[in-house]
């Protein structure tokens, strides 16, 4: 062996290249199989408390995300994603977390904010953008946050919260809390400059952080080598010497288990830790988008018909006696009748005063936003007719 200044290392006279690749897929860890059987009998974590209330916030989540959309194609909020396909992700996830646990999400991940109590009410007061949005309304729709519940605000700027995470994650460390971060990005966030660096520093600085990617089958900017090898995100971090686990994204079980897991490492090793779920987004992009325009409908069907998490997830909890029809159909009604009535209640409170765009950033507002604001107001005033009449001036 020679000693260099990073340690000792073997010695060989034969020269080789190392692979880019081992040759062999990473596995992917399933606890339900696709008829929501348990493949073995792992220890479970999970009872029956626990597993209906994960199934009826799936639910919940099904439901706001059908009626949100719906009325965004009626005009009356402007936009709107859904997370069909990914409800296991954010369910079971948020399961498996402390409230103590601070969340920064990507987008597609308002089940989380669910799951902590984030209400109906406040899920449509955020996307209709009123006076009692916690943002002020000065966030698109589904941009939603929670200080109260640790859940940072979202930002639609593509992987820029897993820097964030880690150094939250790294405060939490020096403060020695018993908790950790976790932070949500997709597939494409992995070609981006901060994915890297983020890595970079939370394995030198061995942050208590999870990076969990939804690796949802749609991203614009996957290098095309990962997408032939199909383990680029786990491989990167591995790189980083960072453990990793590839997960399937449509087991609500193998997703607790995974992140209940990885939590605790963080945590008592005071280390990160990646998990790549593999799922498919049922779903468009988002309602700019037609996913029809570049993937065959049959292919969307398919998804949704056979590999849909939560028709499996009930598969189980029906198997084991702690759900049935009846249930099934009260809850759905339940849940619709909340929403509608959300949406009624916030589709009728004023707009944030004119004064909130201009608060909240500066101490002393400079006089050019003073000036900014002055015209806004006269702008109002003089051509009343083309304003919204719930905005206050």
């Amino acid at each position: 062996d020679l000693d260099f200044p990073g340690g000792k290392v073997g010695i060989t006279s034969q020269m080789r290249f190392i692979s880019e690749t081992n040759g062999r897929r990473v596995e992917c860890y399933r606890v339900l199989g696709d008829d929501g059987e348990l493949l073995k009998n792992p220890p479970m974590q999970v009872g029956e408390v626990l597993a209906v209330k994960m199934y009826e916030n799936m639910v919940a989540l099904q439901v706001m995300d059908t009626i949100f959309y719906e009325a965004q194609r009626q005009g009356r909020i402007s936009f709107y994603l859904t997370t069909m396909g990914e409800e296991a992700i954010n369910i079971a996830s948020a399961a498996a977390l402390s409230a103590d646990d601070v969340i920064f999400p990507q987008y597609r991940e308002p089940g989380l904010l669910l799951w902590r109590g984030f209400t109906l009410q406040e899920f449509a007061n955020q996307c209709f953008g009123n006076k009692a949005d916690n943002g002020k309304g000065r966030q698109m729709p589904i941009h939603y946050g929670s200080n109260k519940l640790n859940y940072v605000t979202v930002s639609s700027t593509v992987a820029t919260q897993l820097l964030h995470a880690v150094g939250a994650a790294y405060s939490l460390k020096m403060d020695n809390k018993n908790a950790c971060t976790i932070t949500y990005f997709g597939d494409g966030g992995t070609s981006t400059g901060d994915f890297h660096a983020a890595l970079n520093f939370a394995a030198v600085l061995e942050a208590p952080v999870i990076f969990f990617c939804r690796n949802n089958g749609w991203a614009i900017s996957t290098p095309i080598s990962d997408q032939l090898r199909g383990d680029g995100v786990v491989v990167r971090g591995q790189a980083y010497g960072i453990e990793s686990i590839r997960v399937d994204g449509n087991d609500a079980l193998a997703i607790y288990n995974a992140v209940h897991e990885a939590r605790r490492i963080a945590i008592s090793e005071k280390r990160p830790i990646l998990i790549e779920a593999l799922t498919y987004r049922a779903g468009h992009h988002s309602t700019s988008d037609d996913s029809t325009k570049y993937r065959p409908l049959e292919e969307i069907e398919w998804w949704r018909k056979t590999r849909d998490p939560v028709p499996r997830f009930r598969k189980w909890i029906d198997g084991n006696g702690w759900w049935n029809d009846h249930r099934d159909l009260e809850l759905r009604s339940s849940v619709r009748k909340q929403l509608l009535q959300a949406i009624q209640v916030a589709e009728n409170l004023d707009k944030p005063p004119v004064a909130d765009l201009f608060t909240d950033v500066y101490d002393v507002l400079p006089p050019n936003l003073q000036e900014q604001e002055r015209l806004l107001r006269k702008t109002i005033t003089e051509h009343r007719k083309d304003y919204p009449t719930n905005i206050p001036v």
